[in-house]
């Protein structure tokens, strides 16, 4: 198995999506999910009395068949991703891989899936403000600008980490009014910024109020975050949205933090469901299928 961690230090970011997505699909033939569509095509048919505009003359020289170049208003399926790009995000600041780095990786994974099953896709980032905003298309030009810019990102904020909130309810509440056409949206978020949950309520439901269809994917440390799980000594602890800092143990808090933080995470859980929302629990250590698999679930659900 393709150790990614390792692997997107010696490439771009689009040769690590395609390493997920081939190792993926290899996987899904072997799998009891081996039905899926995992065979694509850039072309179609000619029918007869259609425009010759679009017919790709070299295939015609090779093959001796007319064949139709797709372009984006025949896509399948159009679909937004959007990555929460506060500063809770970089958490574990220690270390290179964090839940940004996770996030932007599984969004190029999604893109490079996305185009190959043919189906248009969008990006945002988003903290305190809309850093990046990129309307759905199908093209390789665009999965190429978008993974562009997702490396500009990253390197951006290894480059210049500071404190910096997210608003993610008004946030979703513009890009709402964005994205015009029904889609499949995917959001990439810890929810650590989330202060009143009925105004993050109420941005889920202006998306669905457009008919787009939702996939939440709750980001997290599993071990760090969810269990508390460290060592036997004194932190300094650090808001990295705020930069207050307050030192403790992890015994003196453990209990009481594992079962608060539990609380918060169940409140938002069960709003999404009640509002329909499909929800991952997607653990940073853990990788990117379960990421990838529930797109394809998604998507033969919606076709």
């Amino acid at each position: 198995m393709i150790d990614y961690k390792k692997a997107r230090k010696f490439g771009t970011l689009e040769l690590l999506a395609k390493q997920v997505v081939e190792g993926f699909i290899t996987g899904l033939h072997q799998s009891p999910f081996h039905g899926f569509s995992v065979e694509f095509a850039e072309h179609r048919l000619y029918n007869s009395g259609e425009s010759v505009k679009h017919l790709d003359w070299k295939l015609l020289a090779r093959t001796d068949k007319l064949f139709i170049k797709r372009y984006e208003e025949e896509t399948n399926l159009r679909c937004h991703i959007i990555i929460d790009a506060s500063s809770s995000m970089m958490f574990p600041i220690d270390q290179p891989y964090n839940k940004f780095t996770f996030s932007v990786d599984a969004a190029a994974a999604l893109i490079f899936l996305m185009r190959k099953q043919r189906d248009a896709f969008g990006l945002s980032l988003c903290s305190d403000q809309l850093d990046f905003y990129a309307p759905s298309k199908s093209s390789l030009t665009h999965q190429h600008f978008l993974l562009s810019n997702l490396e500009k990102e990253l390197e951006k904020k290894k480059g210049d980490f500071k404190n910096q909130k997210t608003d993610i309810a008004s946030m979703i509440n513009s890009l709402a009014s964005k994205i015009h056409k029904r889609s499949l949206v995917f959001i990439f978020s810890d929810f650590m910024a989330i202060n009143n949950s009925e105004e993050f309520a109420n941005s889920i439901k202006h998306l669905r109020h457009h008919l787009h269809e939702i996939v939440v994917f709750d980001v997290s440390h599993n071990n760090l975050e969810n269990q508390l799980d460290l060592k036997n000594k004194y932190y300094n602890v650090v808001d990295v949205e705020t930069g207050e800092s307050i030192k403790m143990h992890p015994k003196e808090i453990k209990e009481k933090y594992i079962k608060e933080r539990s609380l918060r995470i169940n409140e938002i859980h069960d709003m999404l469901k009640h509002q329909k929302v499909d929800l991952v629990s997607a653990d940073i250590e853990s990788g990117f299928e379960q990421i990838l698999l529930e797109y394809l679930l998604k998507r033969k659900k919606i076709n």
